[in-house]
């Protein structure tokens, strides 16, 4: 593309953020910051996990997203019984009426979309949770020795409830390191839920048309890794995620705490969301305070904390936390 129609992608990157978030905003009350994490998820082709209690609106907040986008978009109900043929699809045996002979017909499950919502993603069995793994890094999916590709974008946005409830799977972490952000949905504020309940309880549901084409949205997540970042920026951003490890050297709270640290894809994620929450913001160049905003949420779901951390109560937030306090920015 030339100079001229990417200055004009870049322009509109930033108004995106202002129209996708006023879209979204008709439907989902508060949750700003979920909402432009969910916007550079989607501009970063990565995937996104919602983190909250039933009914704080995980599940609504994806849903109208994929208006907003205009996306193909489709859902899946984690369940303990479900099979991963429920998600990627099946091969069936047919017999073709015009021969008399038997054809292989393969039907694609729920996986073959754009925006897959895996809603309660940790309510099935990890064997059925590991089917998302090639599609989440590939976008393909493998049945019966055949590999199909999906069509871009695809991005899995999924929900899970807090794993202290009944009926509840750990996600594997090599499924949680797939997940470029990890976002902890809280309860609304006084003020909030009124709305919230005023809106739910009069009137129609809002009407959510498109803000973007498809065709732009490719666009722009190209543009994206094309835009300049400063060395700076990215020493940062691999410092941070080489001392969640639990090595010689590593800040004391690690070496205490944790027992596996970030792996390179948090560096990845945290150099190309920071390019991304730039470029929405408006600044061709990212800083090195959007690596600093984005470390919690790419940060924490990939830290396993040891024994003495439970037993002491202290959680991923926290580490991470410490560790913007004393890891240098240079």
């Amino acid at each position: 593309m030339s100079a001229a129609e990417d200055l004009a992608l870049f322009d509109d990157i930033s108004a995106l953020r202002q129209r996708f978030t006023e879209a979204v905003g008709r439907v989902i009350v508060g949750q700003t910051e979920a909402v432009e994490l969910l916007l550079i998820t989607l501009l970063s082709d990565g995937h996104c996990l919602f983190v909250g209690v039933p009914g704080l609106a995980k599940t609504l907040l994806v849903r109208t997203a994929a208006l907003a986008l205009g996306l193909k978009t489709d859902r899946v109900q984690f369940t303990p019984d479900l099979m991963p043929s429920d998600i990627l699809g099946t091969e069936l045996i047919e017999e073709d009426h015009a021969t008399g002979r038997r054809v292989r017909r393969f039907i694609e499950g729920p996986v073959f979309t754009h925006l897959l919502l895996a809603d309660e993603i940790n309510r099935t069995p990890p064997k059925t949770q590991a089917a998302l793994l090639q599609a989440m890094q590939e976008r393909a999916v493998t049945v019966t020795g055949a590999t199909r590709f999906l069509e871009p974008p695809f991005v899995v946005l999924a929900t899970q409830n807090p794993i202290e409830q009944e009926g509840t799977y750990p996600l594997p972490e090599a499924q949680l390191d797939r997940f470029m952000f990890s976002i902890r949905m809280d309860y609304p504020s006084d003020v909030e839920e009124v709305e919230v309940v005023r809106r739910t309880t009069t009137g129609d549901p809002p009407n959510v048309t498109p803000v973007v084409a498809r065709d732009t949205l490719l666009q722009q997540q190209a543009l994206v890794r094309r835009l300049p970042t400063s060395d700076d920026v990215l020493r940062y951003a691999v410092r941070l995620a080489r001392a969640t490890r639990p090595f010689p050297g590593s800040p004391e709270g690690v070496r205490q705490w944790v027992q596996w640290g970030a792996g390179p894809r948090a560096s990845q994620y945290l150099a190309l969301g920071a390019r991304v929450r730039a470029a929405l913001h408006g600044h061709e160049v990212p800083h090195l305070e959007d690596v600093r905003a984005l470390a919690p949420v790419v940060l924490g779901h990939r830290l396993v904390l040891n024994f003495e951390a439970e037993a002491s109560g202290v959680t991923t937030e926290q580490v991470v936390a410490r560790l913007l306090e004393e890891v240098p920015a240079r």
